[in-house]
């Protein structure tokens, strides 16, 4: 289906004359189909943007769509591998989550920023006379939040540790914060030598100018030119939107062309789904998410 097919039919169904009906033969073993989103921050439960959204699944399938909207990601992660849900909009360690416990989940859309950038790396960030490499860490104060900062902490230590840097994130040099902002506010202070944190980016391990640590610290007033950044992590792509592997496969040939059409024909709902990440979504697969899904491993696994 072309862009401007996406664009009409999405314009025909969200007229007053249009119908959530479609012509297309519906998917084997499916009656209604069960999308399942997180609630936005700070609402009731809701998302802004639903019904249009329902429609317009509905046509791009063929058959009826009915959303639950999730509090957190465990019970999103809960649903759908009790397959109470066929489809859930995951970050990238909670659809990891969802395929370690079930092996039922595969990966089929996924947003990109208006930057270009696909995902997220972990930085170990160091003031100018700080350290000059991961293997000098010993010798300097280095900031760490606790348990469940991906970007500060888990995403570092699970990366340095198959580089051959195994580390617990309790050795003596470093400082536990409650959070990358309070790591922030010490590396400007001089309180601590080095921090982890994060920068928005592609394939390669570039940053891309849009947001980060870098760029926090610029505009926290700190300024940014004395700071340089020692290490980077492996990446970590943004979640993606995950389907049942058992469904129909003509489920994922119809869901693909209207999603990576979305920002062009219908960009209204394009931003109530994407939300954060406003550059389109692409396809993807499994193998995409193999260093997220071996995150989530760790993550366990340390508890």
């Amino acid at each position: 289906m072309s862009l401007r097919h996406v664009a009409f039919a999405l314009a025909f169904l969200l007229s007053p004359a249009g119908a959530p009906a479609s012509a297309q033969t519906a998917p084997d073993g499916i009656g209604t189909f069960r999308i399942g989103i997180l609630a936005e921050a700070g609402s009731d439960s809701t998302v802004q943007g639903l019904a249009g959204l329902k429609k317009a699944y509905t046509l791009a399938l063929g058959i009826p769509v009915e959303f639950f909207v999730a509090e957190d990601y465990r019970t999103l992660i809960e649903a759908q591998t009790e397959r109470r849900i066929d489809y859930a909009v995951y970050s990238a360690t909670a659809y990891a989550t969802a395929e370690l416990a079930c092996g039922c989940v595969s990966a089929l859309v996924a947003p990109t920023a208006a930057s270009g950038a696909i995902g997220m790396r972990s930085v170990l960030v160091a003031r100018p006379d700080g350290p000059k490499s991961v293997s000098d860490l010993a010798g300097f104060r280095i900031a760490i939040p606790g348990r469940g900062d991906i970007a500060g902490r888990e995403l570092p230590l699970f990366s340095l540790g198959r580089e051959g840097h195994a580390l617990r994130g309790d050795e003596p040099f470093f400082v536990q914060v409650a959070s990358q902002a309070e790591a922030e506010d010490r590396l400007v202070a001089g309180e601590v030598d080095a921090m982890f944190g994060w920068i928005e980016t592609g394939i390669d391990r570039n940053p891309l100018p849009r947001d980060g640590t870098l760029a926090r610290l610029a505009a926290s007033g700190g300024g940014s030119d004395g700071f340089h950044v020692v290490w980077t992590s492996e990446l970590l792509r943004y979640g993606p939107h995950a389907i049942s592997k058992d469904l129909d496969p003509e489920v994922r040939r119809r869901l693909i062309p209207f999603l990576t059409g979305l920002k062009d024909g219908e960009p209204d709902l394009f931003a109530a789904l994407a939300r954060h990440q406003q550059g389109g979504f692409v396809s993807v697969n499994d193998a995409d998410y193999a260093t997220a899904v071996d995150l989530a491993r760790f993550i366990s696994e340390a508890k």
